[in-house]
């Protein structure tokens, strides 16, 4: 390609593209809006949200070993 032609995708007026809004057919509209529903929910509070996801994984991965070192220790009769 020579230096002074434009490549294929630069070629392409992208400054007023859509969503999927165009192509998604009309009875999946609801499903759609959700799911837009949701995207813009993870663009303004990703990153909190997934901070909260992860401790609350935390807390749970914490307590289940807990209780599993409970139960080897204490549970089932067996004494060391």
């Amino acid at each position: 390609m020579s230096p002074s032609r434009e490549a294929p995708e630069d070629q392409v007026d992208t400054s007023d593209v859509g969503g999927l809004d165009e192509v998604v057919p009309e009875p999946l509209m609801p499903v759609w809006r959700q799911i837009e529903r949701i995207q813009s929910f993870r663009e303004t509070h990703g990153d909190t949200y997934v901070t909260a996801l992860e401790i609350l994984t935390a807390i749970a991965l914490a307590v289940g070993y807990v209780w599993w070192v409970y139960l080897y220790f204490y549970g089932g009769g067996i004494s060391l």
